[in-house]
């Protein structure tokens, strides 16, 4: 079994590419992006979906486990001299967060690869300022045919959106949305990829 550091590498496929514009084209379409806006990227990868916003934003955090995602992430930032952009190795669960607060918090197929989704959603509203937004795409919940047998560290084979919606209700968030993202063609079959809003109450 590859692991995400083995792949990093040869990550960027026209597939990866083509489904990071889709869900960045959601976000912006869903939520107002500003200059003056602090993001972090949970299991960011190579950076895909966070650097198709980052012209439009503040600050841009990429966060991953894989040593080996961030170095290919931060070869594109050098290349591209993108200084409000940093990156840094992280877990949602068991890593202290991140000082100061986000505005915006990212994440794409990154939920599924997490155990326990209650704890990684009281994370992720802790990570959030008052008022701050997540914008979190993932699986609909499909039928284990998504991934194959060698895939790394599944949990979840997606999400069931009520499920998910009342999950996201415990963890503090409010203004609950869904609206599907894209779809991914694999053998012959469409996987809706959603794409989930919320938000941090102000105090």
């Amino acid at each position: 079994m590859a692991t995400f550091d083995e792949r990093a590498k040869d990550w960027d496929t026209p597939e990866h590419i083509e489904r990071s514009v889709a869900v960045a084209n959601a976000i912006a379409a869903a939520i107002p992006l500003g200059r003056s806006m602090r993001v972090i990227e949970i299991g960011a990868g190579t950076g895909l979906l966070g650097l198709q916003l980052a012209d439009r934003i503040g600050s841009l955090l990429l966060t991953d486990p894989s040593a080996g995602m961030l170095e290919v992430a931060d070869e594109k930032i050098r290349r591209a001299g993108l200084g409000q952009v940093a990156t840094r190795r992280y877990e949602l669960v068991t890593d202290p967060p991140p000082a100061g607060g986000f505005d915006l918090l990212l994440s794409q197929l990154m939920l599924h690869h997490v155990k326990d989704t209650a704890a990684a959603l009281a994370a992720v509203h802790d990570l959030l300022v008052p008022g701050g937004q997540l914008a979190l795409a993932d699986l609909d919940a499909e039928d284990g045919t998504f991934h194959d047998a060698e895939a790394e560290g599944i949990h979840h084979h997606g999400f069931e959106r009520d499920r998910l919606a009342s999950i996201v209700a415990a963890a503090g968030l409010t203004g609950i949305a869904f609206a599907t993202a894209t779809s991914i063609e694999r053998d012959g079959r469409d996987y809706p990829l959603f794409l989930l809003t919320a938000r941090r109450p102000r105090d």
